[in-house]
This record gives C-alpha cells, structure tokens and sequence, in this order.
C-alpha cells in the first residue's frame, strides 16, 4: 500500500465541524487504497492566542517556554482529530512529536529537524489506523520540546513524508492552490498547473504564504511531489515537483514581503574579514537575511545593507551595533517603511531582458526603487511600503501572468525554449541517499550542488545617481540597446539620497559599455564611473541557502582567511554569488570546496 500525507493548517481545522470535514477527508483516502498519515496545526489563531499571553506577562518570555507554550495548541488539534475519526467508525491515534521521533537541534522557535524514526508510526500504519501527527514541533536531545518556526506544520509533512517514503504530500489549505501571486492581493492571480522546487522554494522564502520554504527545502532534497489543495473542496489543485509548469515562461510569479526592513552599516572599511565578523554575529542570532548588498564604495569604505523580517529587526540592531563598533564602520541605520517584491522563474536562466522590463514596469507606475539584488532565477527590488500593492500588480500585467501559458512551437511543432541548465543526472532524492549514506548529515543540513567559477566578466559602477523612480530603466535600457547583456545587478540608496548601481558584464561588451556609462554620467548627472576588467564571480548553488544563516558567514570567512576581499554580493534560496578580483578567482574555487567538502553532492 502507498502512504499518503495530508497536512492541514489552522484555518482547516479552525473548528470542531471543520476537522470533522478533514477527517473524512482522510477516511475517503484510506479507503482509496492508501495508509494515511495526517499532520495538523493548531486550530484557528490558537498559536497567535498563545503567544499575546506569554506577552501579556513578560515583553521578552524565554524561548524554551515559550516552545512549550506553543506546543500545546497542535496536541488538542490531534487529539480532537482522533475523536472525531473513531466517532466516524475509523481507527486512528494522535502522536506528539516525541512519540512521533522528530528529533530536532535546541534552536528553540525554530529548530530544525536533525533525524525521523518511523518504526512506531509503520507500526500503526501496518495495523490500520490513521496516524494523526503534531505539526510544527519537535523534541531535541534533552528531551526538551522545540518547534519549527512559524508554518512549521508543512516542514513536519514533507518530512514525514520524505522519511515515509510516501506517495505524495497534500498540503490542505484555505486556497486552492499556488498562484501567480496571492490571489488575496490580486484576484487576476493564475491557479498553477505544476511549479518547481526551486521556483516555489523562492517565491516561498521571498513572501508567498502558501507553503513554508524550508518544507521545499524537504521536498527538493528526497523528491516529494506536494499537491497542494482546498480544505473546502475536492477540486485538483497544483503540483510541486522538479520540473516547472513551462520552459518558456521567464517569470512564474510575483512575490511580496509587506514585512521587512533595511539595514545598513555604514563606511564599513572595505577589506577581508569585515564582512566576516558581520555576518558571523548575525549567524549566531540565528537572523535570516536577504538582500545582501555591498557595493564598491569610495575611499577604501563601503555600506552593506541588507533587510531582514520586521519581527527580527530589533534584535539585529542590537547584533550591529556591536558589529560595526568591531570593524569600525561608523555606524547602523535602519528602515522599516519598505516591502520587496520580486519576480521569479525558471525561465531567467535563458532568456534576457527580465531585470529592464521589471524596471519598466515600476518606473510607469512611479515607483521608485531602493535597493536590487539579482541571482539566475530571481530579481528583488525593495520599495516603499505604501506603493508595495501597486508594484505587485504592475509586475503582475508586465509578465501575462494572468494567462495561461501556452509553449511556442516550431515548424514541426517542437518547443523553441532553449534547455535550462541541468545539475544532477540522478533525483534529488537519490542524490541525499547516496550522500547520507557516507556522512552524518541531519535531514534539514545543507546540501550544495555545486561551486562554480565565471571568468568572463567585467564589474562597472555608476555612483552618485539621482535617486529617483525610472533611473533602473533609463540605466539599462541604454545598455541593452547597445545588445549588452547584464549579469550581476546590485543598486543601493546611500544614506545621502543618492543611488549607486553595480553590475557585471561579459569582458568582450566591456568597452562599449562604459561609453554608454560615461554618456549616462554626464545626463544624469553622476559623480563617477568606476570599472574592474576582469572580476572572477564564485558561485554557491544548492538548496535553502538564504534559510542557513550561518552559510554567508562561512563563505565569507574562507575568502578573507585567504586573503580575498569580496566586492559584489548577491543572495537567494538556490544561489549566492560573489565577485572577487580575477587574480585571485581560482583560489578562492579551491578554498570554498575544501570549506563545503563535506555537504557538495
């Protein structure tokens, strides 16, 4: 028999008629022929309840208790669920994750899942009943309950599933599946056939609330097909598997973050190992970041900014403030007022021209961008906050998202989308096997794919720009007429109102790039164009790379220890890339593999 998964969230179970619908929902499937494991949250707002009463009591309640606390609102949920299941005339029983075996590390409020024992759950499985299992928590190996952060019940279904070896994970939800943005933002929003692992693990980790990142983080490592579907319907929904929905499409979807800020250190000295004791504090806070920016600066100083989740903010001011006073930046100031919004696909990988018409489409609806921060499948620009709804919905039209995708064909009705790039020949799922098998590995460690080096590139630099809506557009659109391809985008708003833009370009486009540059420094005005002939740009890619914090801490810290300083940053969930001197590319190639040894498959 085939083990199925079925997860459904808080509004699923909001109440006791709705997991009466869930359970039979879960009876319907046994019967089908499956064994069926159901994972579930806490009911309604229960966590949300739980937490405005530690709050009520102490501004900052300690993290174990307050794992403690929030544990508790999953084990009714479980426990009412097999209430119902046995008043419907089906055996069941309701595991916490202890009695589950979710062993996890002690990161209390968001552990990760370091090991799964199934032999009790096959057990039950065997005996025919359904196993009701916890979301979102875990024990670590004190025996100290842990959970997994907010959206966790989806991380202990893929799991589950994964360590099952099940047939598919359903992930029940108050809609009826992925769209092209949050059909809630915008009701011209597109219902997904199918979307890929990597896709849907950024536009997760970049603000779509379908599906908690680090569960695609699972699904991508052993290969589970997630189906993700309505709590209130029995319609087909849409799959989350490796390949995406279409070649052809540059963008997927649109993701908005309404929730963030911007950080940035100011005249941090640009030299190795600054950027290292930076993010080494922000690791050891366990603060995610995205948006890594450090641009060439003047005068041996450069800012790096960077956003973080609004909740996390204050607690990465007070991490700052003792890392600029160590590398003798002169300073942290912070943003709240701002959202990202990005635009994400496969389809990037192969066609050019997204980065301009993303622009395009923010400059006609005057929307100004403060920072942009590029990787192979997705483009970031943070914003204002008030004009987050406009940006979404203007990125949304640029990209016909709202139409169905239909593939081009050529004379003999082949498809004329070029092949995307492709890693490993074995699955995903194969590959973490054949690499557990010889490490010690936890299930949610990292896993990079590979270190990669590109010497064909030039970085140049326009400093002292006007910061105004439309100057991204008019920058690249001058390039681009000149049939210049960018690679790397990096732009940051200094504190004295003025942008900066950093980019890479093939070396061959170098000298007619910088005559485009000068001419646009002296229309706009610019203070001046800087250039490096040959930077080397070193490449991470794996999986769940932005959710490791500690990952840009030990990139960073190989190259200063040997003496590389990094220029140019640019960050997502599958890909962190830097630039560093040419001279000096192959060296550091050598010393990330020897640093990464020990998670490359």
């Amino acid at each position: 028999m085939t083990i199925l998964v079925q997860k459904f969230g808080g509004t699923s179970v909001a109440d006791t008629r709705k997991i009466c619908e869930a359970a039979r929902k879960a009876i319907r499937a046994k019967q089908q022929g499956h064994q069926v494991v159901m994972v579930l949250s806490a009911m309604g707002k229960t966590t949300d309840h739980l937490i405005a009463l530690a709050h009520e009591i102490m501004e900052r309640p300690d993290s174990r208790e307050m794992d403690m606390l929030m544990s508790s609102g999953e084990q009714v949920t479980v426990a009412l669920m097999a209430i119902a299941l046995k008043s419907l005339g089906e055996d069941a029983v309701s595991m916490t994750a202890a009695q589950l075996g979710i062993k996890t590390d002690n990161a209390f409020m968001r552990a990760r899942i370091k090991s799964i024992s199934t032999e009790r759950m096959r057990k039950a499985l065997d005996s025919g009943k359904i196993v009701i299992a916890a979301g979102f928590q875990g024990i670590d190996d004190e025996g100290n309950i842990t959970t997994l952060g907010r959206g966790g019940s989806d991380t202990t279904a893929v799991a589950l599933a994964a360590a099952l070896g099940a047939h598919e994970c359903e992930i029940y939800t108050d809609v009826d599946g992925v769209y092209t943005t949050d059909p809630r933002l915008l009701p011209e929003a597109r219902k997904v056939e199918r979307i890929a692992y990597d896709e849907m693990l950024e536009l997760a980790s970049l603000g779509a609330g379908v599906m908690h990142s680090r569960s695609i983080e699972f699904a991508k490592k052993f290969g589970v097909a997630i189906h993700v579907r309505s709590s209130f319907s029995d319609t087909t929904g849409s799959l989350i598997l490796a390949e995406p929905e279409s070649d052809c499409a540059p963008v997927s979807g649109v993701a908005l973050a309404a929730k963030e800020s911007r950080l940035t250190i100011v005249d941090v000295p640009d030299r190795p190992g600054n950027a290292v004791r930076i993010f080494s504090r922000m690791a050891e806070a366990k603060i995610a970041v995205d948006m890594i920016v450090q641009n060439v600066g003047g005068d041996g100083l450069a800012d790096i900014s960077f956003t973080v989740p609004a909740i996390d903010r204050p607690a990465a001011i007070e991490v700052l403030r003792l890392a600029a006073q160590e590398v003798g930046a002169v300073g942290v100031e912070y943003e709240d007022d701002v959202a990202k919004v990005s635009v994400v696909g496969l389809g990037m990988e192969n066609q050019h021209g997204v980065a301009r018409r993303m622009f395009h489409a923010l400059s006609e609806s005057g929307i100004n961008i403060k920072m942009i921060s590029t990787s192979e499948i997705k483009i970031s620009a943070l914003i204002e906050k008030a004009q987050a709804q406009e940006a979404l919905r203007s990125l949304h039209r640029e990209f016909q998202l709202e139409r169905p995708l239909v593939a081009p064909k050529g004379k003999k009705g082949a498809s004329v989308c070029s092949p995307r790039r492709k890693i490993a020949k074995q699955s995903p799922a194969d590959v973490f096997a054949k690499h557990q098998s010889v490490s010690n590995l936890g299930m949610e460690d990292i896993l990079i794919e590979e270190v990669s080096l590109d010497r064909t590139q030039s970085r140049i630099t326009l400093a002292g720009m006007p910061d105004t809506p439309g100057i991204a557009a008019t920058v690249f659109d001058r390039i681009a007429a000149e049939g210049v391809v960018v690679d790397m985008i990096v732009q940051s708003n200094g504190v004295d109102g003025v942008a900066s833009f950093s980019f890479t370009v093939a070396r061959d486009d170098l000298k007619k790039t910088l005559a485009v540059c000068e001419k646009l420094r002296k229309h706009l005005q610019c203070d001046v164009v800087t250039h490096n002939p040959t930077v080397a740009k070193l490449i991470l890619r794996g999986t769940g790379l932005r959710s490791h914090t500690g990952l840009a801490y030990r990139m960073f810290r190989t190259l200063a220890d040997g003496g590389i300083n990094v220029s140019l940053i640019a960050t997502s969930e599958v890909c962190v890339s830097v630039t560093v001197d040419d001279a000096q590319g192959a060296k550091g190639k050598k010393l990330l593999e020897a640093e990464f040894k020990a998670e490359i498959v």
